[in-house]
């Protein structure tokens, strides 16, 4: 009876093994294709930027970069007294000079229209008179290789400009970053 039983395991082992594996593939094709999404059918958008931190030893040549919405002050969220790491707060943008988008608003609820990001918080801390979050939207690392990356080290010492697709739920992908001129005008595409 034992012997019997020990063999129909032995018959299930393959397809079990076959189907943990189909899983696997299958999720890492849902993460990948849930990263393209906003480069394939996002809408474009230009978000003037920082250049923070040009190389990492472990994570290689990029740019790391900052917006002037990376770090929200708590009044923005009057509803909750307190966000936890990791809850997804939405920044609503607004077209500004130059063909730039702006911050014009943050919210725990979804804005119903008009180009917004998701973002994160990832932590806070107190500064002056509150807390202030520090938010990240998955546009915050542009990499490139090692000749590139210190060509836009010198670049983006002036700042410059972040094209980023966005999609219709406010997933946004990094598509190039273009320098400024010392007019504060882009200069041309870097990637």
């Amino acid at each position: 009876m034992m012997r019997r039983e020990h063999g129909a395991q032995i018959r299930w082992l393959p397809a079990g093994l076959v189907a943990a594996i189909t899983l696997q593939l299958l999720v890492m094709a849902g993460i990948y294709l849930r990263a393209q999404v906003p480069l394939w059918t996002g809408t474009e958008i230009r978000l003037k930027t920082v250049p923070v931190d040009p190389r990492s030893l472990l994570r290689g040549n990029y740019a790391r970069l900052q917006y002037a919405f990376s770090e929200l002050d708590a009044s923005r969220f009057p509803e909750r007294a307190q966000l936890r790491d990791g809850e997804v707060v939405y920044v609503s943008l607004k077209p500004a000079a130059g063909g730039l988008y702006q911050f014009a608003g943050a919210s725990l609820v979804k804005p119903q229209q008009g180009p917004f990001l998701r973002g994160r918080v990832t932590d806070n801390w107190l500064r002056g008179s509150g807390d202030v979050y520090h938010v990240r939207y998955g546009i915050e690392a542009y990499f490139a290789p090692r000749a590139r990356a210190q060509q836009l080290e010198q670049e983006l010492r002036e700042g410059g400009v972040a094209v980023v697709k966005v999609s219709a739920g406010g997933h946004a992908r990094l598509k190039a970053v273009l320098p400024l001129n010392p007019r504060g005008n882009e200069k041309g595409a870097a990637q």
